[in-house]
């Protein structure tokens, strides 16, 4: 796949073999069902209304630091 990301997942053993028994009874592979379960809960978390305010706040309270961060370089 051109233009991806590889990630390290460290899953307990118990959750692994979860995830194997999904995949192999789906006939697809592991890494397709856990990138649907990542879509998944980012697609909830963007219908989210209090995860949405949550991410403003710290996007916001990061601009305060950036622009604190420009004042002490001058």
């Amino acid at each position: 796949m051109a233009g991806t990301k590889n990630l390290l997942l460290r899953l307990d053993p118990a959750l692994a073999e979860q995830l194997a028994a999904v995949a192999e009874v789906e006939e697809r592979p592991v890494s397709d069902v856990v990138r649907e379960a990542i879509r998944s809960l980012v697609d909830q978390r963007r219908a989210d209304d209090e995860f949405q305010r949550r991410l403003k706040a710290t996007a916001s309270s990061h601009r305060q630091v950036l622009r604190t961060l420009e004042a002490d370089e001058r």
